[in-house]
């Protein structure tokens, strides 16, 4: 058994918004070498997410909406006591929380083994600033 691990730091312009990665985890695949295996894909900030699904720029605005409704910003400190700390983002730890934090794909002959349309996304619910996500493959 092998492992290869790597890190990728984005800084996405917006508050929130939806980064598609696959083709850099497919990209570190290659150079892991790894066959058959295992890849996790983790948000690495408690203000981010990673997830699967299709890229459709109306399912990503939908996204956007349903998680304004549920968890809508507010920097005060009224809504979210996490905000009394001074952070303005009580906010995005819940998004984050909703969306999830990692992602687990099966590799099939050197190649990420995805269903029809999956695609891994980073989701940004606190943008503005770096952030790591960590790709760890596992296998032979």
């Amino acid at each position: 058994m092998r492992s290869h691990t790597e890190y990728l730091t984005l800084t996405v312009p917006q508050r929130m918004d939806f980064v598609n990665i696959t083709p850099e985890i497919s990209n570190i695949l290659d150079i892991s070498g790894i066959q058959e295996g295992l890849c996790l894909v983790n948000a690495m900030h408690i203000t981010a997410s990673v997830f699967i699904n299709d890229d459709e720029s109306g399912l990503h605005e939908d996204y956007k909406k349903w998680l304004e409704d549920l968890a809508p910003f507010d920097p005060s400190p009224r809504r979210y006591k996490h905000n009394r700390t001074g952070e303005d983002n009580g906010d995005a730890h819940h998004k984050r929380q909703i969306m999830g934090r990692e992602v687990v794909v099966a590799v099939t002959k050197g190649r990420l083994d995805f269903g029809p349309w999956e695609q891994i996304f980073y989701g940004e619910f606190d943008g503005r600033r770096p952030k790591r996500i960590l790709v760890k493959i596992i296998g032979e």
